[in-house]
């Protein structure tokens, strides 16, 4: 008789989305409880993916749920074995892959999603930081982008430190000062982008905005990648040369308008597998709405690399 896959594992990410999910996560576990599931709801990433792994090998997880956003989702992903399954109650603040998978908020909505949705493979890609290799689902991006998420991101730090946990929660609000201060002082130095798989050669050496997409999904649904697949085995970059604050507001709003952008002058879209991106100056880079670093920085498309639970 074969053994039903009755075992969860929810982790809380306690910084995710604007208040404490945790309410949403015990929500999630006693409508899974009612379902005859057996649930582990932890907040130790160290315990999430003992747990996981052991529920994996033995052929019981029915899945990982990350509550939390596109960044939680990426760490669970780097954290467990390929084909461990995962899924999202989604509790950040962008939350694409929710929203590009209509997993969305609702801890009732998501049991069902559990108990009767379905399994797909998909790619991932890899980025090779300082020869650390780190998994992202999502995106990468560089420059005036990823110079705000890092202010974010160390502004969240600095007031998770003091004990203010509520002003650790990230909002779109939160995003105001670090964007203030990014107008204010980033200069938009020029990047290059090389192809390096499946040719190598060179696709700009002045790019001062670089965006590298898994699937086709930015900010509030932004399609700067309107080509983008999550499981074509290929990564989509869009580039753009335009070097001021101006320019970025022109690109969004044409993207926004039909994907106009894709037109410009100025503008690269395209497709490949792997990619190297440097700079003769610091520009920072960031994965799935995480700080990742700066420059350079080289990232590839591993294809069928990660498990989702999705709606039917």
């Amino acid at each position: 008789m074969t053994t039903p896959i009755l075992k969860v594992v929810i982790s809380v990410n306690p910084k995710a989305g604007r208040c404490s999910p945790m309410l949403r996560a015990e929500e999630l576990s006693d409508r899974l409880k009612e379902k005859g599931f057996s649930v582990e709801l932890l907040t130790d990433l160290d315990e999430v993916t003992e747990k996981a792994k052991t529920f994996y090998a033995e052929g019981r997880l029915r899945t990982i749920v990350g509550v939390g956003g596109d960044g939680t989702a990426a760490t669970l992903v780097n954290r467990t074995e390929p084909g461990t399954p995962v899924t999202l109650l989604a509790a950040g603040t962008a939350n694409l892959l929710a929203k590009h998978f209509r997993l969305g908020k609702n801890p009732e909505r998501l049991a069902e999603i559990i108990e009767n949705g379905n399994i797909l493979t998909l790619d991932a890609g890899r980025a090779d930081i300082a020869g650390a290799q780190r998994l992202f689902l999502v995106m990468v991006s560089c420059g005036f982008d990823a110079d705000v998420v890092r202010g974010v991101h160390a502004h969240r730090e600095k007031r998770y430190r003091q004990g203010h946990k509520r002003g650790a929660h990230i909002s779109y609000f939160s995003y105001t000062q670090p964007i203030c201060r990014s107008l204010w002082q980033y200069r938009f130095p020029t990047m290059t982008v090389e192809m390096l798989e499946p040719e190598h050669k060179m696709i700009d050496n002045r790019t001062r905005w670089a965006f590298f997409f898994n699937i086709n999904r930015y900010g509030w649904g932004l399609p700067l990648a309107p080509f983008a697949k999550e499981n074509d085995g290929k990564l989509d970059h869009v580039l753009f040369r335009g070097g001021s604050v101006f320019h970025g507001f022109c690109y969004t709003a044409l993207a926004q308008c039909f994907s106009l952008h894709q037109f410009l002058p100025t503008a690269k879209l395209g497709q490949a597998t792997r990619y190297r991106i440097t700079s003769d100056h610091p520009v920072p880079f960031q994965l799935d709405g995480d700080p990742g670093g700066m420059l350079p920085l080289e990232i590839e498309m591993i294809p069928n690399r990660f498990t989702f639970l999705v709606p039917k």
